[in-house]
């Protein structure tokens, strides 16, 4: 009788997550999603006249971050809703775009913290891998990659769509087994191994800074960008590792083993959904990191701002 009534509350719990957290906590990532990257894209656009790698990669990643927005607000409404309106085909996209823009996110952060390392040993770009021709390549070599990573993806939201009226979530869909393998090797290859990769160029960095500081004869200001160094890692590792971990309990939670566990399912449903929004909450955050990181991004931008002011203030 006990376990009766703990699991109806974890399903009551996930019931309420779905109708109303994931709404909410979206729709708020979408306004403040679009508006912060869309200000960035047209930052660079038209107030950046000289771009180098940089550039480059956070302006590929601004641009993955708006067209994931984009999709947010079918999502909003299905949710809210309880039923997917749109058909199976955009159901597909829809899910493919999210998971596109994780992992394409995640390796632009991660060429990214390789770059600002290579600023910092090469102030003056002379080394090959600052060069913006091999930048381009590289962020061309990112969407391709991901694109191949995620193909097989495809079979396990084919079946997704269930009587024409629900778009379950990934973690939700396709025959549990395979699916769980392939989501540890997409998180194995996705996520663990770029964020090892961002947390070795970002202790090197964090290295160089403080060894640069011993040596100066005059203390330099290196608060900054240690505590952005910081910022950055945790970050990246307190909005994705949670995700990672109950995507992959959400896919184990549904074999046949799990099924013996009263409420596990429920429980760890409510749990992954949680995550979800707090790892996508990054592509809310990254262009806070275009005005820190930027190369004078701030200020290009504010000047350019202040430009069009003065001239609509004369013209009217």
């Amino acid at each position: 009788m006990v376990w009766n009534t703990t699991c109806k509350n974890w399903q009551a719990t996930e019931f309420a997550l779905e109708t109303y957290y994931l709404p909410i906590f979206y729709g708020i990532e979408f306004v403040v999603g679009v508006i912060g990257n869309t200000v960035v894209v047209f930052g660079y656009l038209f107030c950046l006249k000289n771009w180098n790698s940089s550039n480059i990669y956070l302006f590929n990643l601004s641009i993955s971050d708006l067209i994931f927005f984009c999709t947010f607000p079918l999502l909003i409404k299905s949710y809210a809703l309880k039923e997917w309106l749109y058909g199976g085909v955009l159901c597909i996209i829809n899910r493919y775009i999210l998971h596109a823009n994780l992992y394409t996110s995640i390796l632009f952060l991660t060429l990214i913290s390789i770059d600002r390392y290579m600023l910092m040993r090469y102030p003056f770009r002379e080394h090959v891998l600052q060069k913006k021709e091999l930048a381009i390549i590289f962020s061309l070599a990112i969407w391709v990659l991901v694109t191949l990573e995620l193909l097989p993806i495809l079979p396990f939201l084919s079946p997704a769509l269930v009587n024409g009226t629900i778009c379950t979530d990934y973690a939700s869909s396709g025959d549990p087994e395979s699916n769980l393998i392939y989501s540890l090797c997409l998180t194995l290859v996705g996520f663990l191994i770029p964020l090892f990769v961002m947390c070795f160029f970002y202790f090197k960095m964090a290295l160089f800074l403080k060894q640069r500081n011993r040596q100066a004869t005059i203390a330099l200001p290196l608060e900054k960008p240690l505590n952005l160094v910081i910022m950055a890692v945790v970050i990246f590792s307190v909005l994705f590792t949670p995700y990672h971990v109950m995507r992959n309990m959400r896919i184990a939670s549904r074999l046949r083993s799990f099924k013996k566990l009263p409420c596990a399912e429920a429980i760890i449903s409510s749990l992954y959904i949680v995550t979800r929004p707090l790892a996508f909450l990054n592509s809310v955050i990254n262009p806070v990191f275009y005005f820190l990181m930027g190369d004078h991004f701030r200020e290009m931008f504010i000047n350019k701002m202040r430009h069009y002011f003065k001239s609509f203030t004369c013209f009217r």
